[in-house]
């Protein structure tokens, strides 16, 4: 631990003020739930954390890039098997295509096995004239708007937990067990990509790493080692919930550092930066990879301060900024972040959230995104990395693999009026997994610049 932590616990936050907290009612309940949650085995271990930061130091120095997605809010019904496998294939698929086409490996890190909770812009909100407590995620309460389904249920944090290592445990299985073998890239592409451009251009790509395995074969090359069999694959979601981290954090028996193991890599949000917050003040003590979100509305000095805080031995893969600007305020407000950073000698992984700040309701009512506002704002990002000298380390994306109609534009040119043919996130609108492809092929482009 650094100097900079040695009056640091895991309960420290406590004294700090914590916004995005569920108000839970029953308090009794509440602190026999983070017992439990204390004593029940970790979701993933230190020496799998430590491997994710030494991956994401090389995306400091773009000799690797950063894969960033799954699911906005994850929801308790959708822990099943072929809805897991879904988005772990198009991850695998992106992430084929942006070491192949892209010339670059890959850090493959999803928003899953863990994103159960989710901020709020207020506690409560009006439904049908009444108010009612806001949905703050699965792991908090319901999302059927009733009164008595928001009341905050201590009990689903438990309920959580088992759902993540379910979840943990398929994504160990798929990854280890054949599944992702380069031999099988063909096999991931969905039934109803298939047919689609983008679909296409992935089975040339897919036959043409297929052949490439089979020449070595022939010359006598073994393809029969981990590199080619497995994957490595790591979970991440905003550390919100902090009754729930501090549950799950531990220290280790080999070095004596302190990690938050309910999940690889945490990132904090714009709504909890605060520096003398409780969020800064748990995260600055996990050893943790840790993401930072920053939106339009901050302050480069409190960034350098948080900064400094969280990493203050400037260790390259603690610290990924995740920015998200919208594709009309990149220009404006990513450019005086990437110099401050950089005269302060920081080394962060540059990483960019293209899908938060281009949300809007579309004109028959359900919230969308745009493609091309998608794309617009990760290209400008990308070339204003290059024109100021800085690595453009990594994206972030919300996305399914299923075929659900949320986000308007992509080679199938989905209108305002299909949204609602396929419609099924509750929380933000996803990439499917044809629009999530057709991202990764601009972005290979992009990488290999």
């Amino acid at each position: 631990m650094t100097e900079h932590a040695r009056d640091w616990n895991k309960s420290s936050w406590q004294n700090r003020p914590a916004l995005q907290q569920p108000n839970w009612p029953d308090k009794m309940k509440y602190d026999e739930v983070l017992s439990n949650l204390s004593t029940l085995p970790p979701l993933v271990f230190a020496g799998e954390i430590r491997a994710l930061k030494q991956m994401l130091a090389k995306a400091v120095t773009g000799d690797a890039f950063l894969l960033q997605g799954g699911d906005c809010s994850e929801e308790f019904t959708n822990c099943t098997a072929p809805r897991i496998r879904e988005t772990l294939k198009v991850l695998l698929q992106m992430a084929v295509i942006l070491t192949y086409a892209g010339g670059k490996p890959v850090v493959k890190v999803g928003r899953i096995a863990g994103q159960y909770a989710k901020p709020r812009s207020s506690d409560t909100e009006i439904v049908d004239g009444v108010e009612i407590p806001s949905y703050r995620g699965d792991m908090a309460n319901s999302a059927e708007p009733i009164p008595e389904a928001r009341i905050p249920d201590p009990e689903r944090m438990l309920k959580g937990y088992y759902l993540s290592a379910a979840t943990l445990n398929l994504l160990r299985a798929f990854t280890r067990g054949g599944f992702a073998a380069l031999h099988r890239v063909q096999a991931w592409n969905q039934e109803f990509v298939k047919q689609s451009p983008m679909g296409r251009s992935y089975e040339r790509l897919a036959r043409q790493i297929s052949q490439a395995l089979d020449f070595m074969e022939t010359i006598g090359i073994s393809t029969d080692i981990p590199q080619m069999n497995q994957a490595q694959f790591f979970t991440s979601h905003e550390a919100l919930f902090l009754g729930y981290e501090e549950s799950l954090t531990r220290e280790d028996s080999t070095t004596g550092g302190w990690y938050d193991c309910s999940a690889h890599m945490l990132w904090i949000g714009d709504r909890t930066r605060q520096i003398d917050g409780a969020h800064i003040e748990f995260l600055r003590g996990v050893l943790n990879p840790l993401g930072m979100k920053i939106g339009p509305k901050y302050e480069l000095a409190d960034i350098l301060a948080i900064i400094e805080r969280l990493n203050p031995d400037n260790e390259p893969g603690r610290m990924t900024l995740i920015t998200r600007f919208g594709a009309k305020g990149i220009e404006k407000f990513l450019p005086p972040l990437i110099r401050g950073v950089k005269k302060a000698g920081f080394h962060v992984v540059w990483s960019c959230d293209p899908m938060h700040a281009n949300t809007f309701t579309a004109a028959s009512g359900p919230k969308t995104r745009n493609f091309d506002d998608i794309l617009s704002e990760l290209r400008c990002f990308f070339e204003l990395h290059w024109s100021e000298g800085t690595v453009p380390g990594g994206v972030h994306f919300e996305l399914t693999g299923e075929n659900v109609t949320e986000c308007i534009g992509g080679a199938r040119q989905l209108a305002d009026e299909q949204l609602n043919l396929n419609y099924l996130t509750t929380c933000d609108p996803r990439l499917n997994a044809e629009q999530s492809l057709e991202m990764a092929f601009q972005i290979a482009e992009m990488i290999r610049r």
